[in-house]
């Protein structure tokens, strides 16, 4: 078995000049090559500028964000214009279009008044920087509309274990709408519960067991609730940083399911695979690659079904990291 590109690219927002679009204030872009070139061919990118978006020429004044925290305003640095209406207006129609686009997640450009997600730096009325940071307008307006969806900034995707983290949620996500949501019943929901157990053990215990109790408790008279629940605890539960302690615990736990179908040899090569990986000797890669072999050459059809053997594209190569 074979991780392959799944057909249909995946929906994802994005903050245009990190595509390559010119439509940044002094107008230049911010390409990132990462998510043109090795994400490309997986995710269809909705590029959006909010700042050209609401009307702004190109290239256009600074701005920056004035005011408070909970409600900053979009002010011109040079001109002192303010621009939040404008803005605002923008936020609210595009929100609304965005709900027809089926994305599965948004990747912002860091620091941008209209696009940052976190840390936005704000200024006083006499443009002096406060020791006081917000998000932009525009990507607040998105969380706030779609609060459950996989969001990151370019910069954060640097770090192996954020870029793990998004992408794999951004996959998890597209897995539950299309074997859950494109046809929804009782037992595709408890199908899928089954399927993503190890996944979500190595990100959430404890959610584990919520959407457990969900899963079997689940009635097709009352279905909609149940998935519209399951769904938001499942991206929540997903959102929780997989460490390697809880990694470990599945590996174990995996171990533990057909230990008896391997020889002597074999269960003390995957126990000694498994402490390396513990003592941080070997990536998480190298566990995973030997278990998915014992599996397939045992035939393990409830492992063979698991999300965690191949949780987004091996290609990405997310877990070869230390």
């Amino acid at each position: 078995m074979t991780a392959t590109v799944a057909p249909c690219k995946i929906p994802i927002g994005v903050s245009a000049c990190l595509l390559g679009d010119k439509v940044r204030f002094d107008g230049q872009h911010k390409h990132d090559t990462f998510l043109t070139g090795t994400l490309g061919p997986y995710f269809d990118y909705v590029p959006i500028c909010p700042e050209v978006g609401c009307g702004l020429p190109v290239p256009r004044e600074a701005m920056h964000l004035v005011g408070s925290p909970d409600a900053p305003r979009l002010v011109g640095v040079r001109s002192g214009t303010d621009f939040t209406a404008q803005m605002l207006a923008f936020c609210e129609r595009t929100v609304e279009a965005l709900k027809d686009k089926n994305l599965h997640g948004f990747i912002f450009k860091a620091r941008s008044p209209s696009s940052g997600l976190f840390r936005v730096k704000l200024y006083t009325e006499d443009g002096n920087a406060t020791n006081q940071y917000t998000s932009g307008l525009f990507a607040r307006a998105f969380t706030r509309a779609f609060p459950a969806l996989p969001c990151e900034e370019e910069g954060r995707l640097n770090d192996p274990g954020l870029r793990e983290n998004f992408i794999e949620r951004v996959f998890a996500l597209k897995r539950w709408r299309e074997a859950v949501m494109a046809a929804p019943s009782v037992r595709g929901l408890q199908a899928f519960h089954a399927h993503a157990k190890y996944l979500l053990m190595a990100h959430s215990p404890d959610g584990l067991s919520q959407l457990g109790r969900l899963a079997a408790g689940a009635a097709t008279d009352s279905l909609s609730d149940t998935l519209s629940a399951y769904e938001a605890l499942f991206l929540a539960a997903m959102a929780e940083p997989a460490t390697p302690g809880r990694h470990v615990n599945v590996l174990q736990h995996m171990q533990g399911y057909f230990s008896e179908n391997l020889t002597p040899r074999e269960r003390q090569e995957l126990a000694g695979v498994i402490d390396e990986y513990a003592r941080e000797q070997v990536p998480l890669i190298v566990p995973v690659t030997l278990f998915r072999h014992y599996i397939f050459k045992y035939q393990t059809d409830y492992l063979m079904q698991q999300h965690y053997l191949y949780p987004h594209p091996s290609e990405l190569k997310l877990r070869n990291h230390a």
